[in-house]
């Protein structure tokens, strides 16, 4: 259903108002020639009717040379901030960054938050911004399992489908995304719920299995049948199945670099009002797949990049697979059994 101006105009007003957006304070919206028209005019008005003072810096897209596709994951770390001072001054003098382009994986998001500014990143359509106002439960809940997971240094994961990882944790900091960014230098990502790490280099090793009805991003896409990831050293070391598991390995390939196939983040979905049936309903075009990514009791990992979280490895490749069905263990203690929450204090 399309959203009424009036209602995504509530929506962000609610948000930044958790993001503590003060009278007075720099606001700067990023964009660029792909915005969202209604989703940048809302954020506009909410800035300015919680009193702060606001600009508007559109800078030009860039990366269609490189990508197969339309989607912001499908080629990241590379943003039209590099070498672009002026930029980077405004940036780094505002308060509060509403990033509607997609800054994550680049350096340049590094050196903004590291002097304080908070940012939130937005650009999912206007339905599901709507449908998934983050609340302060939805931190509550995030906050509980980063404790835990913070605290823990082994992971375990599971499955009927034949996965069976392990993992050691604690070289990593905890990457929590409740859908707001309220404190100084914090990023977040409206919309979001789930936390989650990255192995210390080398550790994970075992076998994952993206079962029937397993979602690959950027692809967009439901598995059709069992694809087999076999890990040793942290890395991917072999892709097998039948024509998912091709369609994977020759996109891979195609970046042409051997960080494409390193573990990079690992963790839960703890956002109970995702649904792993939305994506289905989309045209591949019109969402960034935050659904899938955030459902309840999912078991999500990725490949690629770790400079979001201090690494130094930088590839454009970034490939984000939640599962169903799956058990996540932190030093024996579960978190998530058989594609559910276990913990109370992490469930809504």
């Amino acid at each position: 259903m399309a959203v009424s101006d009036e209602q995504l105009f509530g929506a962000w007003k609610t948000v930044l108002q958790l993001c503590k957006l003060r009278p007075g304070e720099f606001v700067t919206l990023l964009t660029s020639d792909d915005v969202h028209h209604q989703t940048l005019r809302a954020a506009r008005l909410a800035a300015s009717d919680l009193g702060g003072v606001v600009t508007v810096l559109t800078l030009p897209a860039m990366g269609a040379e490189l990508s197969m596709s339309r989607d912001k994951t499908a080629y990241v770390g590379r943003t039209a901030l590099a070498g672009n001072a002026a930029a980077m001054a405004c940036l780094q003098k505002s308060d509060l960054v509403i990033d509607l382009m997609l800054l994550l994986f680049s350096k340049e998001q590094g050196e903004i938050l590291a002097g304080g500014t908070r940012m939130l990143l937005a650009v999912e359509p206007p339905e599901v911004l709507v449908r998934l106002v983050p609340t302060e439960d939805d931190k509550r809940r995030v906050l509980a399992g980063a404790r835990v997971l913070g605290a823990a240094r082994t992971m375990h994961v599971t499955s009927a489908a034949g996965t069976a990882l392990d993992c050691r944790l604690g070289d990593y900091p905890i990457l929590t995304e409740y859908g707001f960014a309220d404190e100084p230098g914090r990023w977040d990502h409206w919309p979001s719920g789930f936390l989650a790490t990255w192995p210390n280099e080398g550790t994970a090793n075992g076998r994952i299995v993206i079962d029937r009805g397993d979602i690959i991003i950027p692809f967009k896409s439901y598995a059709q049948a069992p694809v087999t990831l076999t890990v040793q050293d942290g890395y991917v070391r072999a892709i097998e199945g039948g024509f998912d598991a091709e369609f994977l390995r020759d996109y891979m390939e195609s970046f042409r670099d051997p960080e494409v196939y390193a573990i990079s983040h690992v963790g839960w979905g703890l956002q109970p009002r995702a649904s792993w049936t939305a994506l289905g309903l989309y045209d591949r075009e019109a969402t960034l797949a935050m659904d899938a990514r955030a459902y309840a009791g999912n078991f999500l990992f990725s490949t690629g990049p770790n400079t979001e979280a201090g690494g130094t490895r930088d590839t454009p490749c970034h490939i984000d697979i939640p599962l169903r069905g799956c058990s996540v263990f932190l030093d024996d203690a579960p978190m998530v059994l058989d594609g559910a929450v276990v913990p109370a204090e992490q469930k809504a």
